[in-house]
Order: structure tokens, then sequence, then C-alpha cells
């Protein structure tokens, strides 16, 4: 069997960036002293002239977004997630949600893969944030392909936009002729008929793999990638969880606030059916190697299994 390919989502975001710039001359990439590790720099270099580094002081280089944003141009706004979502908060809030304005947010090492740098840059958080800010678009892109797709969706948007990337190498697994990428939507990558698994981000990979060693008990679970989490894919979900009659959410993220919140006030209206989720249970990240905190908090392929199983025995 041939090593499946793993890419960073941060990765994408820069490459996908210098890829738009060709095309959209008004688009512009703001940065926190970050470029380097948010992968922008691949911006600046190709296109000097609309890359702004506006230092170590994000909430200013929100409002430097906003400004930009009234005057035509198409800024995005990149720094790690715990900074882009968590000190500039109000800024977005503020500056960008309330006066619905066309900025877009790339916010990288998200969640507890970015690993040996601890708990207080593992933003677990910022995916329930930036739900609460009205006609805040909310995605997290599972692979490099879906994060291609998303910010390319983003700059077609008209409207604030939140995308959340990863810093660690993930699975490729949309790589085919047949994928379609549109915000609001969500995709069913396996097909079940036992139990739903709605995961996002790197926790679609896991539940994949969980899938195929649940089948080969006889379980069969249904997959959904989620990469929009606001607007969610309500009728998608609605309609498995009815087929299936439970389901398990995942994600790279606290399980207040996020998708798995997501998802029950989903299912509350149009199919009360049982739910566990997983994600980080009310707790703190910790510092470490990514793997090995994803082991830890469950989020890989053998603890999702775990997880699932226990829940449809009972």
């Amino acid at each position: 069997m041939s090593e499946v390919k793993k890419i960073a989502t941060r990765e994408s975001y820069g490459n996908t960036l210098v890829e738009l710039g060709a095309e959209y001359p008004n688009l512009v990439v703001l940065d926190a002293d970050l470029a380097a590790a948010t992968k922008t720099g691949v911006f600046k270099k190709a296109y000097p002239d609309r890359h702004i580094d506006c230092g170590i002081a994000e909430c200013n280089m929100v409002g430097v977004a906003a400004g930009l944003s009234t005057v035509g141009m198409i800024p995005f706004v990149s720094s790690f997630a715990m900074f882009a979502a968590g000190r500039a908060f109000e800024q977005v809030r503020n500056s960008v949600g309330y006066p619905h304005l066309n900025v877009k947010i790339g916010a990288t090492h998200a969640g507890i893969t970015v690993g040996e740098d601890g708990a207080s840059h593992q933003c677990n958080e910022d995916i329930a944030l930036m739900r609460t800010i009205p006609g805040m678009v909310v995605m997290c892109p599972a692979d490099d392909v879906e994060a291609k797709a998303a910010v390319r969706a983003a700059v077609e948007h008209e409207g604030p936009v939140y995308i959340r990337f990863g810093r660690a190498a993930c699975p490729v697994i949309n790589d085919r002729p047949d994928y379609k990428f549109e915000i609001g939507k969500g995709t069913v990558v396996r097909e079940g008929t036992d139990v739903t698994i709605v995961a996002t981000g790197i926790c679609v990979g896991s539940a994949l793999e969980a899938a195929e060693k649940l089948a080969e008990e006889g379980v069969s679970a249904e997959v959904i990638d989620i990469c929009t989490i606001k607007p969610l894919d309500e009728e998608l979900i609605i309609a498995s969880a009815k087929k299936t009659g439970k389901v398990v959410t995942a994600e790279e993220h606290s399980v207040i606030g996020g998708l798995g919140s997501a998802v029950c006030d989903a299912l509350c209206k149009g199919a009360p059916v049982p739910v566990c989720k997983i994600g980080m249970q009310d707790v703190f990240g910790e510092s470490g190697p990514a793997a090995a905190l994803v082991e830890k908090y469950g989020l890989d392929g053998a603890g999702i299994y775990r997880t699932v199983k226990e829940f449809i025995g009972k």
C-alpha cells in the first residue's frame, strides 16, 4: 500500500494565498510577526507590496484590516488562533463582525497539535468564540485539498470569514476527481447505517480510521466531513441521524461551543437522537509531541474507535 500523503493545512493556506494573489490584485495579507509560522511568508515573497507585517499587535492588525476592507481591498488577517480569535476578539467582533466587513481571518496553530508550545498557545476555544459573532462564517478544513478550497471560497464570499488551520501535517483524504466544496455544505466521506460520526479538521481522518476498525467488527459507521461549522449543513446531519439513530461528533476543540454543540443544536430540533461528543472535555491542553497529545485525548483513530464502540454498546 502506498504511503498516505500528509500536508499541514497552514502550508495549504500560504500556497493558496499566492495563487489567489495573481487573480485578485486587491488581495492583501496582514501578519503579526509570524509570517514564517503562518506560512504567509510565501505571499510576502511573491507580493511584497501587498503584505503588511503589523508586528506583535494583533488587535491593531484587525483594525487595519477593517479599514482596508472599506476601500475595496480583500484583507487576510493571519496569526495563531490563540491570538487571532482570543486576543483580538473584541476587535473582530466590533470592527469586523458588527459592520459585517469583508475581512478574512486565517488562524493557524489551532488545537492541541500545536504540541510543545503548551496550553497557552493551544487554542481549543476559537470555534466557540467565532460562532457567536453574527454573520461570521467559520470553517475548519480536514486536509490540504479542503483547506485550499476553503481559502478560495472565502475570497469569493462577501463578508467576514474565520478559517482554522493546523500546525501538524495531516493525511490528504479529499484528493479525488469528484471533490466539490461549498460553504455551508458537508460531505459524506463514508456511508454507514449503524452510527454517524460527524467530524471536522484532523478528526475527519481519525474518524475514517475508526470506521475501518468498526467495520471489522460488523459496525457500519457513516462519516461526515464538516468543514463549515457555521453555517452548518443541518439537513445532511439530520438526514444521517434519522438513518443511523446515533451520532458521535469529533473535533480538536472543546466540546463546549464547538462542532458538537452546533450539531446538538441542529439535532434537538430536527432529529433528537443520542449524541456523544469527542473533543477536549473542559480541560486545557498541555505541552508534548502533537501525536502523543492527540492519542492521550482520544482524538486519534484508536481513540474515536473506542469511544464509538462504548457509546453504541450502551
